[in-house]
């Protein structure tokens, strides 16, 4: 592993000592199976680069509820769907806390970000605001035309790519895609030209803010050390979330010397509700802090996300020609040729919602680690009180009980209501759900339609469809590990 180099091995000769007499003796009889655990750093080998596939394997041996030491921390791992519906319906109201990574305390993130606030009224707060004024259906319905223009424009450029013959990074355009619909759902207007030098300094600020977060990290394992910060993870998240949360400060500036004007013309964006928000029985305004913290995490949530599943799904429907041509079918026949996609469509087009919802169950990794808030009993185990709960979604999304042929992808299993529970939850579920949940299947559907119904593609050559590579990086989100490169085609 990566984060196993030489320096962290000379530390451990250091702290032998201290450490050892954290480690129990014996393992408690009632926890779930597990590998046994090395001294000082139990399983931690155990993870390899990529820790969704390594537990999947491991629970092949061990069970759908497994237990890991994963240097001093005690880790619980749960693999199908049944036992994932314990931690995240039947005993919601105790494992739905987060076990806060050291790289997330940086700005007081873990305190003022809604993913990491602990389950209480602030949490409600926010989360209600969340639902009813920025990412309801009535919010995203009143901006869908923001949304709308700036697909247009960044079509155009694709266009001037088909015409002169090269090659679009889908990666990257996706990317710029979703951070600018997102950009334009909350201030009104674009971040980033796609081919600007902002654009992929932005990308590497985002995807480097998301990596350190989902990083293995020493001092998340060993709690005694955070202090040291040996990896510089903390340091290193500093430097992203820093540039991420000064540029936030520039846009709300501006925006409040708007208002000042008498010829101002209010917008109807998220950066509008949140300053303007008054006090009633529902909700509680967020102060400056608490909205910087909350455009944070939808800019770092949703552009990454969105771009990542678009391309992995765009991925899939170049390495499957098949489904493509039958997805294209769809669109020109419910939309015709020449018209615009727009998100009224969505319902009417089954084949790319199912698309989508196969690339998701392909490239579903962990939910965001939780803490057991105290002691309990499932399926006849102890999960003890401060334990880490992780969620292997990987596991249940590829188990052959439930999904025939799961490492193939087939779209047409999702055209069927087969009446999935948690089987397939790539949004979580609980107190814990993404609220963005809805604006995203809304992006992904209009930024995989509008690349389908607009462009005929080719791989760059040299490329086929069965050399294609989908290699995945893990962090936060499953990313390429390869870019994918394509040659767009006017239709």
């Amino acid at each position: 592993m990566d984060f196993f180099t030489f320096p962290f091995f000379i530390f451990l000769i250091f702290t032998f000592i201290t450490l050892s007499r954290l480690i129990p003796a014996n393992r408690n009889p009632k926890l779930p199976p597990g590998p046994t655990p090395l001294p000082i750093i139990g399983n931690l080998l155990a993870l390899g680069d990529k820790p969704h596939e390594s537990f999947t394997n491991l629970a092949k041996s061990y069970g759908p509820i497994m237990s890991l030491k994963l240097g001093q921390v005690t880790a619980i791992v749960f693999s199908t769907a049944e036992t994932i519906q314990q931690v995240l319906q039947t005993h919601d109201n105790v494992l739905s806390y987060r076990f806060i990574p050291d790289a997330a305390t940086v700005y007081d993130h873990a305190e003022l970000g809604l993913p990491w606030i602990p389950i209480s009224p602030n949490y409600k707060n926010h989360k209600k605001i969340f639902n009813n004024y920025l990412l309801s259906p009535k919010a995203l319905d009143a901006s869908r035309n923001l949304r709308r223009m700036r697909i247009d424009k960044l079509l155009d450029n694709i266009r001037r790519c088909a015409v002169n013959g090269e090659v679009v990074d889908v990666g990257r355009t996706l990317f710029s895609m979703a951070l600018n619909l997102i950009s334009y759902s909350i201030w009104s207007m674009d971040l980033v030209d796609t081919d600007s030098e902002m654009i992929k300094e932005f990308k590497t600020t985002l995807r480097g803010s998301l990596e350190e977060m989902g990083r293995p990290n020493i001092s998340d394992f060993f709690p005694v050390l955070k202090k040291m910060d040996i990896q510089g993870v903390r340091r290193r998240t500093a430097v992203h979330f820093g540039k991420i949360l000064g540029l936030i400060d520039e846009m709300i500036d501006k925006r409040l010397k708007m208002q000042e004007s008498p010829d101002f013309t209010p917008k109807n964006d998220m950066l509008h509700h949140l300053l303007n928000m008054k006090e009633d029985n529902n909700q509680i305004p967020l102060d400056r802090n608490q909205i910087k913290h909350s455009i944070f995490v939808l800019f770092t949530a949703g552009p990454d996300a969105a771009g990542s599943i678009a391309q992995w799904a765009m991925a899939y429907l170049l390495k499957n020609p098949k489904v493509m041509c039958k997805a294209k079918e769809e669109l020109m026949e419910v939309i015709g040729k020449g018209n615009s996609i727009e998100e009224s469509h969505m319902e009417k087009l089954p084949y790319l919602q199912a698309i989508i919802k196969e690339a998701l169950r392909m490239q579903s990794s962990l939910l965001i680690p939780r803490r057991a808030e105290s002691e309990v009993t499932i399926s006849g185990f102890t999960i003890p009180k401060g334990a880490q709960i992780i969620v292997n979604l990987w596991a249940s999304c590829r188990d052959p009980n439930l999904w025939e042929n799961p490492d193939m992808f087939i779209p047409e299993r999702f055209l069927e209501s087969k009446g999935r529970n948690f089987e397939f939850i790539p949004f979580g579920n609980g107190r814990r759900t993404c609220p963005g949940q809805g604006m995203g299947m809304r992006m992904l559907h209009l930024m995989v339609g509008s690349l389908i119904h607009y462009f005929n593609w080719k791989l760059e050559d040299g490329i086929t469809p069965e050399n294609l590579n989908m290699d995945a990086k893990f962090g936060i989100s499953l990313a390429k590990a390869q870019p994918l490169r394509a040659i767009p085609l006017l239709v």
